[in-house]
């Protein structure tokens, strides 16, 4: 049986069309790692929230909340993740969590001076949220790309991702500088109140057109109920990992390298403001890392299909080792 041109041409569409809603999530949620991760929330934390703490206690705070929200998302993310596809509800999970992290990340609008425990609290559901809807976000790939199609489609996500939140990052700073200075943290929680929105607004093209993946329960689970099915799938995947040690090795060096990417997101702008280096220096560096980003998901998209993931891997990890040595060598601005 062969299809007819036209319907050849409707699913072609569809797929393009499933393929840049998906990719229009990262534009969305990328909004929240420049604004409130990495650029303007930690700066925030350490001058007006954590103002009446002694020395560089906001510093070591905003480490502490950094890790705890980590921990959390380490813990629910393998259970999380194997419920969901017992259930056939990745995309319902996406939802879940991205609706916590919009809502910690506009409940950030409410923190003034002194509420730094208020900010570390509402920045955990933020992150919480943030970083459980990736996950499911990251499992929708295989369901809206073909195999040879991923690392492109990956490559483009990262790339919108870059742009998202560079632009909104770039509004965000040019009001918070441009205000006269009474109102400089009144619009410093516009823009943590401006992120969620944009996460919101922007999360819609993939409600409405990336499909629920269909719900797939394995031998044996027939009369699980999730949480039972989350925890046997868990075991069976500790059971089984022992028989592939590449991919074992692969989980704990990807658990390495990129919690530490994470965390040298999470704190360089707070140890640069501690350090000495000036607003208009750091506002200047986060904004062409936004731009600098976006052909560069291109070209690892283009390297990876040239030299293999593995080796693009490789050579992205000694770019940014040799960057953060150099980072560990400054000590004042």
């Amino acid at each position: 049986m062969t299809t007819s041109p036209s319907s050849q041409a409707t699913e072609s569409k569809e797929k393009k069309r499933r393929i840049f809603a998906w990719t229009m999530y990262d534009w969305a949620n990328s909004a929240f790692a420049t604004t409130i991760m990495a650029a303007v929330l930690p700066v925030y934390y350490e001058k007006v929230a954590g103002a009446n703490l002694p020395g560089n206690r906001a510093t070591v705070y905003w480490g502490y909340t950094a890790s705890i929200a980590l921990l959390l998302i380490a813990i629910l993310s393998p259970i999380l993740g194997a419920m969901a596809d017992f259930r056939g509800a990745k995309k319902r999970y996406l939802t879940a969590f991205a609706l916590l992290g919009i809502f910690g990340t506009a409940l950030l609008y409410f923190v003034q001076t002194g509420d730094w425990l208020m900010a570390s609290i509402f920045y955990i559901f933020g992150n919480v949220g943030f970083a459980g809807a990736n996950v499911f976000y990251d499992s929708l790939l295989p369901h809206v790309a073909g195999p040879e199609e991923i690392d492109s489609v990956s490559a483009k996500g990262y790339a919108m991702g870059y742009l998202g939140g560079g632009l909104l990052l770039a509004i965000n700073l040019a009001m918070i500088m441009l205000a006269p200075e009474e109102l400089t943290n009144l619009m410093t929680r516009l823009a943590f109140l401006s992120v969620a929105i944009w996460w919101l607004v922007f999360t819609i093209p993939l409600w409405k057109w990336v499909p629920e993946p269909k719900r797939r329960v394995l031998k044996g689970e027939e009369n699980f109920n999730p949480v039972q099915a989350g925890f046997s799938r868990l075991a069976h995947t500790f059971r089984e990992i022992r028989k592939y040690r590449e991919l074992f090795k692969f989980l704990i060096a990807f658990w390495l390298y990129n919690d530490g990417i994470g965390t040298i997101i999470k704190m360089a702008t707070i140890y640069g403001a501690e350090i000495g280096i000036g607003s208009t220096d750091l506002i200047g560096t986060l904004l062409m890392v936004q731009f600098v980003g976006i052909p560069f998901s291109f070209f690892f998209g283009w390297l990876a299909g040239k030299i293999g993931t593995k080796r693009a891997i490789y050579l992205s990890l000694v770019v940014y080792t040799l960057i953060t040595i150099g980072g560990y060598f400054m000590s004042t601005a």
